[in-house]
């Protein structure tokens, strides 16, 4: 009477190793982000555009200088913390880097009001994303995320969850 109750056990556990090696296969960071690639395998900036506060079209592919791009959102707690972060760095390094943060789904109310009470309305390059396109793009699961671009658009590093200020620095000296 056992057998069949065990080897039904038996079965649901094989199938959620297999299952889950297949889920955890390749770098341990989770799903492959399925960005665009050149020929040289390099991961490329999505040509993505967005508005930003001013409803003015943002394409990121525009930029030909380094860029830190940061998915956000308000709900994010570690984002309290870390957009504050991002705009030490922008005013820090000035006109060698861009720090975009690119807001996931939300209105530009509620986005304003978070990005001013931070004081980084001004000092960012805020994007609003309403379809969520970019976290989307580079394969998010977790909050904020964020890459690391170089000049010729090419995905440097790839930080999934929150930085300090010391390591937004670090990853930031990949693409200087």
């Amino acid at each position: 009477m056992k057998s069949p109750q065990i080897f039904g056990l038996w079965a649901v556990v094989v199938l959620l190793v297999v299952g889950g090696a297949l889920v955890l296969q390749g770098d341990g960071r989770g799903p492959t982000a399925p960005l665009p690639d050149n020929p040289a395998g390099a991961q490329l900036l999505p040509d993505l555009v967005f508005n930003d506060y001013q409803s003015h079209p943002v394409n990121l592919s525009q930029f030909k200088t380094p860029l830190i791009i940061n998915a956000w959102a308000s709900w994010c707690p570690f984002c309290v913390k870390e957009l504050p972060d991002f705009g030490k760095v922008q005013q820090e390094f000035g006109e060698q880097i861009k720090v975009i943060a690119v807001n996931r789904v939300e209105s530009l109310e509620v986005a304003r009001k978070f990005s001013d009470q931070l004081g980084v309305t001004e000092t960012l390059l805020m994007l609003l994303d309403p379809r969520d396109n970019f976290y989307q793009a580079i394969g998010g699961f977790s909050m904020p995320e964020t890459i690391f671009v170089s000049r010729d658009g090419v995905i440097v590093d790839h930080k999934r969850g929150p930085m300090d200020i010391d390591e937004i620095k670090q990853r930031l000296n990949k693409i200087l």
